[in-house]
């Protein structure tokens, strides 16, 4: 099974244009604020790492026609009906009627400007010297993942240059996957637009997506 995500999108028809919002519109609709609080709350109590939060998501069969935070809202369902913390019932309820499930941690109100400016760094000690270096020509992976990915499946199996090195960092994939961090060397890797999307590409476009290193190879075609 593949899964089609919203980084997958670039370059596909159908979707429509793009339409700019007003600066500072933030909701659209009432239950909007709840379900963010609740996602912050829920995902402060460690029940899951951020790249599992991120794929439940990612994987919904309804995804492309969902809004965004009722993307949200089914994930954190999900997520919690995983661990035993929600129940039919209580959903169909729409309220708790069995005891909580303990959880290692709560957010409190007050506590909330701090731990969100605070925020969590992904970055990792480095086990092994990076394998690739700024100016290195790299091609992308092409497999289809049945997980969640941070490759962009329009981004698979094309050629580009590594611009930055950015460190060792969580390896999403395994993460999500409940597999641990298993940190890897993350590369800014930037590629032209022809590359990505064939001639109809704008002319002279350069796009940059930040990959890791399980996801890169040398290209053995270069200079050719």
């Amino acid at each position: 099974m593949t899964y089609l995500s919203h980084a997958d999108l670039g370059g596909r028809p159908g979707f429509g244009a793009v339409q700019p919002e007003p600066e500072g519109e933030l909701w659209h609709e009432a239950f909007e604020p709840k379900a963010l609080a609740l996602t912050l709350a829920m995902g402060a109590t460690g029940s899951w790492n951020i790249d599992q939060s991120r794929a439940a998501r990612e994987t919904l069969p309804d995804y492309a026609r969902l809004t965004y935070y009722r993307i949200w809202l089914a994930a954190l369902e999900r997520l919690m009906a995983e661990r035993g913390q929600l129940l039919p019932d209580e959903l169909a309820a729409g309220r708790m009627l069995h005891p909580p499930v303990p959880v290692r941690r709560v957010l409190a109100a007050a506590e909330v400007p701090s731990v969100l400016a605070r925020g969590s760094t992904t970055e990792r000690p480095a086990a092994a010297a990076a394998r690739f270096r700024v100016g290195d020509r790299v091609r992308t992976h092409t497999g289809l993942p049945d997980h969640h990915t941070r490759l962009p499946g329009y981004a698979r199996g094309r050629r580009g240059v590594v611009e930055r090195v950015h460190g060792v960092h969580v390896f999403a994939d395994a993460n999500s996957q409940g597999l641990g961090e298993q940190p890897q060397w993350l590369y800014g890797v930037v590629f032209d637009a022809g590359e990505l999307w064939g001639a109809e590409a704008q002319p002279g476009l350069k796009v940059t997506i930040d990959a890791w290193e399980p996801y890169l190879a040398a290209d053995a075609g270069a200079g050719s």
